[in-house]
C-alpha cells in the first residue's frame, strides 16, 4: 500500500515530473474538498436553523407568507455563511488531514523527506487567498442580501423603518407626531446625537403639505422633546417670528438615533471606511464600524491559524495513538478560540479593549499558537 500512495503522490525515485508541485495540487484539492464537505453541511445546519427561527417569529403575522420568510432566510445565509468559515476551515482542515493520515499517505509523504510545512503550506496559502476573497469579492454580496434583510425585517417584524441618514451634508432625522411628519436637518452633532447644531426642521402637514420651519442655533434632546435656542419659525402664511427657546415634541430617543445606523454588516467592506469618516465628521461614534472593518481585515489570518491548529493535531495522528482524542482536543481548542474571540470583540464593543486589538488578537495570537506548536512538534 504504501508503494501504491508513493506512486499516486509522485514521490517515485523515477518520477520526471516535480514532486513538490504535485503534493501541492494533491493537498491543496484535499482541503478545498474538505473545506467545501464541512461548509456545506454548516450552511445546511444555519440556514434550517435560521428557517425555523423566521417561521417562529412569523406564526401570529398573517402578513408574512412562508416563501416571504424563505426569501428572508436566504438573504440572511450568506452572512451566516461568513461568519462560520473559520470554523469550516478548521474542520475542513481536519477532515482533510485525517483522511490523509488514515490512507497513509501523510505517513509516505514524510517517510520521503516532505516536512510538515510543505504539505500544509498549499491549505495554509488557499486558506489566506479564500480569506481574501471572502472580504474584497464576496463580503459586498453578504452586505447587499443583508441589507434586503434589515429592510425586510423592520418592516413585517419590527414595523419600523430608518428614521436616520448620515451624509456629508450632515444630519438628517425624519420624525411623525399627531400633526404629522417633521424632518430634522443638522450640521453638526454633539454629545454622540443628544445635541444638535445648525438646526433646521421642516414641519408636514400629513405626508407631504408643508406646514412650516424651523430654524435653531442647538437643539438638545430631553424628556421626550428638542429643546431648541435662538429659535427662528416661519411658515407659507406668516411672517417669520423670533425666539429665544422653543421646545418641539418627540418620540424619538437617543437609543433610537443611535440604533439608526445602518448595522456595519449592510454595509461592504469597501463602504467601511468612507462611512466610518461621515460618522466622525457628524460627531458619533463609529466603533462598532470600525470593530467590524478590523474584524474583516483580520479574517484572512484567522482562516490560516484555523488551518495551523488543525494541521497542529493531525501531525500529531501520524505519531500517535489516541486518534478520536486527539480530534475532539482539536475541535474543542478551535471552538475555545472561537468563542474566545467573541469575547473580545464583546470587550471591544463595550470600549474595554481598543478596537483594533479586539479584532487582530484572536487571529494573532492563534497564529502564533498553531505555528510555535507546529514547530516544537516537527523540530523538537
Amino acid at each position: 500500500m504504501a508503494g501504491n500512495s508513493v506512486a499516486t503522490l509522485g514521490l517515485a525515485h523515477g518520477s520526471v515530473v516535480r514532486p513538490s508541485y504535485i503534493l501541492s495540487i494533491y493537498f491543496g484539492r484535499q482541503f478545498l474538498i474538505g473545506l467545501g464537505i464541512v461548509l456545506g453541511v454548516l450552511a445546511s445546519i444555519v440556514f434550517l436553523f435560521e428557517l425555523a427561527e423566521l417561521l417562529r417569529r412569523a406564526a401570529n403575522r398573517e402578513e408574512v407568507s412562508f416563501f416571504l420568510v424563505v426569501e428572508m432566510a436566504l438573504l440572511r445565509l450568506p452572512l451566516l455563511v461568513q461568519q462560520v468559515l473559520p470554523i469550516a476551515a478548521l474542520f475542513g482542515s481536519m477532515l482533510a488531514f485525517y483522511w490523509l493520515t488514515r490512507s497513509q499517505q501523510l505517513v509516505v509523504a514524510r517517510g520521503a523527506g516532505v516536512s510538515v510545512w510543505q504539505f500544509i503550506t498549499p491549505a495554509l496559502a488557499l486558506a489566506f487567498g479564500l480569506g481574501v476573497l471572502s472580504i474584497t469579492v464576496f463580503d459586498p454580496f453578504v452586505s447587499a442580501a443583508a441589507s434586503r434583510f434589515e429592510q425586510l425585517e423592520g418592516r413585517y417584524f419590527r414595523g419600523e423603518t430608518s428614521a436616520l441618514a448620515v451624509s456629508q451634508n450632515g444630519l438628517w432625522l425624519r420624525q411623525t407626531g399627531p400633526s404629522g411628519q417633521s424632518v430634522i436637518h443638522s450640521e453638526h452633532v454633539g454629545l454622540q446625537g443628544e445635541e444638535l447644531r445648525d438646526v433646521t426642521i421642516f414641519f408636514y402637514e400629513g405626508t407631504d403639505r408643508f406646514a412650516g420651519r424651523i430654524d435653531a442655533a442647538t437643539a438638545v434632546l430631553q424628556n421626550g422633546q428638542w429643546d431648541l435656542r435662538d429659535v427662528l419659525l416661519s411658515g407659507p402664511d406668516r411672517a417669520p417670528q423670533h425666539f429665544d427657546r422653543y421646545v418641539v415634541p418627540t418620540t424619538l430617543t437617543l437609543a433610537q438615533i443611535q440604533n439608526s445606523f445602518a448595522p456595519p454588516e449592510t454595509l461592504s467592506f469597501w463602504q467601511l471606511p468612507p462611512f466610518i469618516d461621515t460618522l466622525r465628521e457628524a460627531g458619533f461614534s463609529a466603533l462598532n464600524h470600525r470593530l467590524h472593518w478590523h474584524t474583516l481585515l483580520s479574517s484572512p489570518l484567522l482562516l490560516l491559524a484555523m488551518v495551523l491548529i488543525a494541521a497542529t493535531f493531525s501531525l500529531r495522528l501520524t505519531r500517535q495513538g489516541y486518534t478520536g482524542l486527539l480530534i475532539v482536543s482539536g475541535v474543542f481548542v478551535g471552538l475555545v478560540l472561537y468563542v474566545v474571540s467573541d469575547v473580545v470583540l464583546a470587550l471591544g464593543l463595550a470600549g474595554s479593549v481598543p478596537a483594533v486589538m479586539a479584532a487582530w488578537i484572536p487571529a494573532g495570537v492563534s497564529t502564533l499558537l498553531g505555528a510555535a506548536t507546529l514547530f516544537h512538534l516537527e523540530d523538537g
